[in-house]
């Protein structure tokens, strides 16, 4: 799938403000994302921190289970914005188990993701380029 400008940005817009509602008191690195569903829906997510740093929620994974959530099995693309607080946004990357739960709900080849600082500085790459060897049912 293409993605066109206007949804790269309708993205990351919607992946910063949900940055503005990230968890994060231990850490204070604060990330939003959004998710575009097979179903055309934008799905948005933050991180939720927990004392027990094992319990914490990354943006990215939000944003998917809220879609999966609705009943939206497969997506398209993700955006991430994240930062410390007090920080403007550079690229943030998604961890090893985002990449993992991503691979689950999407094709590696075909989902876009989205690194942004904002809405004019961002890098697309796919999820098979971050996560060549994922783990998946034979």
């Amino acid at each position: 799938m293409d993605i066109s400008d206007d949804i790269v940005r309708e993205l990351i817009e919607k992946a910063v403000d949900a940055r503005k509602k990230a968890y994060a008191p231990y850490s204070k690195f604060l990330v939003g994302s959004a998710a575009l569903g097979s179903d055309g829906n934008i799905y948005t997510g933050c991180n939720i921190e927990n004392v027990s740093y094992s319990a914490t929620n990354c943006a990215e994974r939000t944003a998917i289970f809220n879609g999966i959530s609705d009943g939206c099995l497969s997506f398209e693309a993700v955006a991430i914005v994240g930062a410390r607080k007090e920080e403007k946004p550079g690229f943030c990357y998604p961890c090893g188990v985002c990449r993992q739960v991503l691979s689950e709900f999407s094709d590696a080849e075909k989902l876009k993701i989205i690194i942004a600082k904002n809405k004019s500085e961002y890098k697309i790459t796919t999820l098979g380029e971050l996560m060549p060897f994922a783990f998946v049912e034979y």
